[in-house]
């Protein structure tokens, strides 16, 4: 139970955190001309992000459990498969979107060494890199912390609030992509979900409507003229993939 309550927590301040990550890192590079709400939830979490926390968290709490006793070394591989894990994740995400669902949430195609425009070097790169300030920074400080509100069962009352409306949100993100995979399916397209949230925003302020920042999808008009509009969008892309 109290490793249950740990992931649990673990799982809610990276979803949070990553948010925030995403939304910062946009905004540093320009990736969208206006902030616009990354992921598919309502919420302010990325579900990838907390998942990926609680692999760092694992792997770190198994480095006395290593065979490598050359403590240099043990790190290096410690964080080397840090790098590993997060990008596995990263790409079976992606990987799952994109042949069940015919939706790509992120595209690395431009990037250098990428596979399939899920993972690249560069990402992987970013991923070790969080990996050693995680572990550095913030797994030695954060292990009372955590083992103190583990054992302290009146603060999961705030987990289940939680884990409730996000599961509330993810059932609702759920019936928006099942629009989105029967849209790509009968007209054999992937569906380019940050695209479709800039058209949406373009719309609103073309038409001085209210855009509403957490609710990336919600627009006077229809969803389905909006991927219709897009239409030649996303298939002039999968022209342009499966170009040698």
């Amino acid at each position: 139970m109290s490793l249950f309550l740990t992931l649990a927590y673990l799982f809610f301040i990276g979803s949070v955190l990553g948010w925030c990550l995403e939304l910062l890192y946009r905004n540093l590079t320009h990736a969208h001309e206006k902030p616009i709400n990354p992921g598919f939830c309502t919420g302010p979490y990325l579900p990838i992000y907390g998942l990926g926390l609680c692999v760092l968290f694992l792997l770190a709490s198994l480095e006395s459990h290593s065979i490598i006793p050359d403590p240099v070394l043990n790190r290096a591989a410690l964080f080397l498969l840090m790098a590993l894990s997060m990008t596995l994740i990263e790409f079976l995400a992606g990987l799952l979107c994109l042949k069940c669902f015919h939706l790509r949430l992120w595209d690395y195609s431009g990037r250098w060494g990428n596979i399939q425009g899920l993972i690249c070097p560069l990402f992987s790169t970013i991923w070790a890199s969080l990996g050693a300030l995680y572990y550095f920074f913030i797994h030695p400080h954060i292990l009372g912390a955590l083992n103190w509100l583990s054992q302290n069962l009146s603060f999961s009352f705030f987990i289940g609030m939680f884990f409730g409306v996000f599961l509330v949100d993810v059932s609702h993100s759920a019936g928006l992509v099942v629009k989105l995979r029967q849209f790509a399916r009968e007209r054999q397209v992937i569906v380019r979900f940050e695209e479709l949230k800039m058209n949406i925003r373009t719309f609103h302020e073309r038409n001085a409507a209210r855009y509403h920042f957490f609710r990336a999808f919600r627009s006077p008009r229809p969803l389905s003229e909006h991927l219709k509009e897009m239409q030649g969008s996303f298939e002039k892309w999968i022209r342009k993939s499966r170009e040698p």
